[in-house]
This record gives C-alpha cells, structure tokens and sequence, in this order.
C-alpha cells in the first residue's frame, strides 16, 4: 500500500500547510510529510499566504488525491466519523462549517497585512486600517462560539475542524501584538499551548528563513 503523504511547504509561513497537518492530527491519520520546493512561482505564492487556491497542501491516501484544507477536512470527516472533528449537534456542526468556510475564503486584508511567521513576534506592530474589520469579526466569531458552546476551544471542551482553520490566526495575532479582549484572548492562550501547535511551531523553529529571498512586499 502507498504510503500516506501530507504535502507541505514552509511550516515558519504557510497557514494553509497548518492548517492541513492540524486536520490530519485531528483525526487521527498519521502522514508523511513531504516538502514542496520553492523556486516554483506557485508554491512562493502558497509561502507567502496570498491564496488557498494551489494544491498544497495536499494529501495522498489510498489512491485518493485531496487538496484545499476544507476538502481534506471533509475527506477525512468522511473516512473518521467518529474522530470528533465536527460537533455532534447537527446546528453546531453546521455553525462550524459556516466559520471554517467563512475564514477559509475571506479575510485578504488580514492575510496581506499579518502574514504567518512563527519567529518573529513583535511587541508593537502598525495595523492596517483595512485589516481591522477583519480582526474586529474574527474577534467576534471566537466571542460568540466560546460564549455558545462553553469553550475552551470553539465548540465546546474539544478541538475541531474550526480551530484547525483559526490556528494560523492565532499564530498571526500573536506575532503582531494585536489586542485582544477576554474570551478571545483567552482562545488565543488555548491554541498557543495546545500541544499540537507546539510540534509544529517547534518543527518551524528549525527551518532555514525563506521570506528575504522572496521578492514580494506584503
């Protein structure tokens, strides 16, 4: 049988690699993780967090070919029912694709402004104006699930598929120094410390940098 691969890039940068390695924990699937190569023009452009619309990352399972985080989500929520990787309430369940959609897709201005960087935090950072409605929804979407279902992760006692897709947020806020206000800050904590967070950011800290060879201005 095939191995099963996980294809990445840069774990310092790439939110949507992230993204899809924190799915495949979530369920439960062991992968081999394979790096993409950077002097390709799509792959910098993954780096660089400026679309989700090239095939990394992408998993390779039993003669399956699955990229975009969200379809890999689904792919494995399909194969792992029982993983609890969306909430058990059919409202819940739907309340938490709804989010996973929303910052799947949306959210340029945040993603051109703050761009992933696991080793850098700052201790002040000018926001763009632009940026700030973004930060002021995110804000709200982790408000009203924490306050809905109890916290401390999204949907209640438990990581799901919405904080796989939010953990990159996270990691952005963080290095940008950018304010937040109880429940969500608190969120933040959660994610910084849940223990598959801390393999990748440790993972991450052992990558050469990439970004200064890139010639693209965030």
């Amino acid at each position: 049988m095939a191995a099963t691969e996980l294809t990445i890039s840069s774990k310092i940068y790439s939110s949507w690699s992230l993204r899809g390695w924190l799915l495949c924990r979530l369920a439960g699937l062991r992968v081999t993780e394979k790096m993409v190569a950077l002097e390709n023009l799509e792959n910098r452009a993954e780096l660089l967090l400026l679309t989700p619309s090239v095939l990394v990352p992408r998993l390779t399972h039993e003669g399956a070919s699955v990229w975009d985080t969200l379809a890999i989500a689904e792919y494995l929520h399909e194969l792992y029912p029982n993983a609890g990787m969306y909430p058990k309430d059919r409202i819940a369940r739907a309340h938490c694709r709804s989010v996973s959609g929303e910052i799947h897709s949306g959210f340029a201005n945040l993603r051109s402004a703050l761009p992933m960087n696991l080793k850098v935090r700052h201790k002040k950072f000018p926001i763009f104006s632009g940026a700030k409605p973004d930060i002021e929804r995110v804000e709200a979407i982790w408000t009203e699930c924490l306050g809905s279902y109890g916290g401390p992760w999204l949907f209640g006692d438990s990581p799901t598929v919405a904080d796989a897709m939010f953990a990159p947020v996270v990691q952005r806020f963080l290095t940008y120094a950018v304010k937040l206000q109880g429940p969500a800050a608190a969120y933040c904590d959660t994610v910084n410390s849940w223990d598959l967070m801390r393999e990748w950011i440790d993972d991450a800290r052992k990558e050469p940098d990439e970004v200064e060879e890139l010639d693209v201005e965030f």
